[in-house]
């Protein structure tokens, strides 16, 4: 998870945290952390990032709506992150 940009790092715990979200669901999860609008531009590019980095798997719901799930590497590397940052904070 080194190579992630906090955005990406970030969209990986909302995924993790949700059965199967769809891309809407985790804009407006994260619009809501950063308080501010999350364009599509920046979102769906770095989903893409995290789907390909094999931390994240993409399916399809119906025709016009994806959805985001962990895969086991992604929420191994969620664990591994949280034992790192436990070195330095409590």
């Amino acid at each position: 998870m080194d190579d992630l940009t906090g955005f990406q790092r970030d969209l990986l715990y909302v995924i993790a945290g949700f059965d199967r979200p769809s891309g809407q669901d985790i804009k407006d999860e994260v619009e809501e952390y950063y308080s501010s609008e999350i364009n599509h531009g920046r979102l769906y590019p770095n989903l893409d990032t995290l789907v390909n980095k094999g931390l994240v798997e993409k399916g399809q719901l119906d025709r016009r709506t994806n959805y985001y799930a962990s895969t086991a590497d992604g929420e191994q590397a969620i664990v591994d992150r949280q034992e790192w940052k436990s070195q330095y904070i409590g």
